[in-house]
């Protein structure tokens, strides 16, 4: 499966954003979806995952509360809305993808779980 990022841009703290990831592939409702970010200078960090149903969804410590993590598999496609935006959400974010009925947190939040990336999309907050 084929992944692109989209929705990336500049936007002042406090504002909001929706990435997107459509897939190019067969079978999207099958697999885990996850976003994750690297900002300069910084290793790749998890922010947040979907099962393959929708019916889990999981949050970085960092995001909860501010992001929502969200699919449509009849679009093949998985978003990231980010409100509150916040200087230190400055990064590169990527989504990812693995096919698995697996939605617990173990398996969701770890990069080493996922075989599909797709190129990321710059989101850059300015205070």
């Amino acid at each position: 499966v084929q992944l692109q990022a989209s929705g990336g841009g500049s936007v002042q703290a406090g504002g909001s954003l929706r990435l997107s990831c459509a897939a190019f592939g067969h079978s999207f409702s099958s697999y885990a979806m996850s976003w994750f970010r690297q900002a300069p200078g910084k290793d790749r960090v998890f922010v947040a995952a979907i099962s393959w149903n929708g019916g889990d969804t999981h949050y970085a410590d960092s995001v909860k509360g501010r992001f929502t993590i969200s699919r449509d598999n009849a679009k093949n496609t998985v978003f990231l809305q980010m409100n509150s935006l916040k200087f230190e959400d400055t990064a590169v974010y990527s989504c990812a993808a693995v096919r698995t009925r697996y939605s617990d947190s173990y398996t969701l939040t770890s990069g080493r779980s996922y075989d599909y990336w797709g190129r990321g999309t710059l989101v850059t907050v300015s205070s």
